[in-house]
């Protein structure tokens, strides 16, 4: 399900021009197009744990994840911003719905496992990004229009989903003795909240903030950047995702081995600080090349962030780790909701560049912080 999510969300990247270009929007226009997705995503997230904890994690993946698939050609088809404003948001509530269940189920196999697993979860998304977008990068470069593109990522993705289903699991974590409905009205265990941060929980969900808008920046502005800042062609400006996600792949894959020597904390303020360098490289620097090692530091410093992050928040005795991974991705989608908005209006005042940089200093938020955050809290 990670692979799919990666495969399928990076296969969008490289078609953000085309989006810009086929609406004739500016910056600020498509900033506020782009808005869609995280607006889909925030009305999504807060209510999937819920979900989840009804129907299961299975049910919720594979019904939003046909959804997901379906999505992607039809964005590439839409003429009218209404329908391409709504066709927008259902892509962002699917990617929130399906990374909110996934994770309350890697979370569960993580804890049966007795071992760090979730950075290799994750670095199955970011594997699945560097095949979309370097898939789509190839295939506009070779002369192929948007929607082919598009049909084969999404129906690639959704091979691999339907393949795969028999395996999932029904639910994900589900504490002894307690049901769905013991878990909405106050059986034993840990304590049932709506999805909503609070306490420490907070902290963690500003981060997450954070860190989920710096991975929509680099997912929905670096192609702009290099298509229309750096004179890149089609092809070219996809590559800066790719480069994102090759890094991170790197990254997420050998860092469970890094969480069982590096305390986690250092795995926040030192990958945060990186990703910040990997900003102001790529939007102080005016070439392709350094575009793309700074999108590459990006997704080195990026990729273990917010994996350790939704760890952490998991670990905190006080919450349901469903309901606790939940309340703290959904200020996450807000960073999605916020961050192309933001991104777009300030490129319309300043330039993208300058924009881009901004965006990058708020990681050094997560160094600052990093001590508070992976402090575990007991039952």
């Amino acid at each position: 399900m990670f692979l799919v999510l990666g495969i399928v969300t990076a296969a969008w990247a490289p078609l953000v021009p085309d989006l810009k270009l086929r609406l004739s929007l500016d910056d600020a226009q498509l900033g506020l197009m782009l808005l869609c997705i995280g607006g889909g995503s925030l009305l999504a997230a807060p209510v999937t744990g819920l979900v989840v904890a009804r129907v299961g994690c299975r049910a919720v993946m594979l019904g939003l994840g046909v959804l997901f698939c379906a999505a992607l050609p039809a964005l590439t088809v839409m003429q009218g911003v209404p329908m391409t404003a709504l066709t927008l948001a259902v892509f962002g509530a699917t990617i929130a719905g399906i990374d909110v269940a996934m994770n309350i189920q890697a979370v569960a196999v993580e804890r049966a496992a007795e071992r760090p697993m979730m950075s290799g979860f994750h670095g199955l998304f970011s594997l699945g990004g560097l095949f979309g977008a370097s898939l789509v990068s190839v295939m506009l470069a070779l002369g192929a229009s948007a929607l082919p593109a598009a049909l084969v990522l999404a129906g690639g993705g959704l091979v691999v989903l339907l393949s795969q289903a028999p395996w999932m699991m029904p639910r994900g974590m589900m504490p002894r003795g307690m049901t769905p409905r013991g878990m909405m009205a106050g059986a034993e265990g840990p304590r049932a909240v709506m999805a909503l941060p609070h306490g420490r929980l907070v902290l963690i969900g500003g981060l997450c903030f954070i860190g989920f808008m710096a991975e929509g920046a680099v997912h929905d502005w670096t192609a702009v950047l290099l298509r229309f800042h750096r004179d890149a062609g089609p092809g070219t400006a996809g590559l800066a995702y790719a480069a994102f996600a090759s890094a991170m792949t790197l990254g997420r894959l050998s860092g469970d081995a890094v969480l069982k020597r590096v305390a986690p904390v250092w795995v926040l303020s030192v990958g945060a600080a990186l990703a910040a360098a990997g900003f102001l490289l790529m939007t102080a620097v005016p070439s392709v090349a350094a575009a793309l090692v700074g999108c590459a530091l990006i997704g080195l410093g990026e990729a273990n962030v917010v994996p350790a992050l939704f760890s952490a928040a998991a670990r905190d005795g006080r919450v349901d780790p469903s309901v606790a991974i939940a309340a703290v991705a959904s200020p996450g989608y807000v960073g999605l909701l916020a961050g192309p908005a933001l991104i777009g209006l300030a490129a319309q005042a300043t330039t993208l560049p300058i924009a881009l940089g901004g965006a990058g200093l708020l990681l050094l938020l997560i160094t600052a912080t990093a001590r508070v955050a992976a402090r575990e809290e007991p039952a």
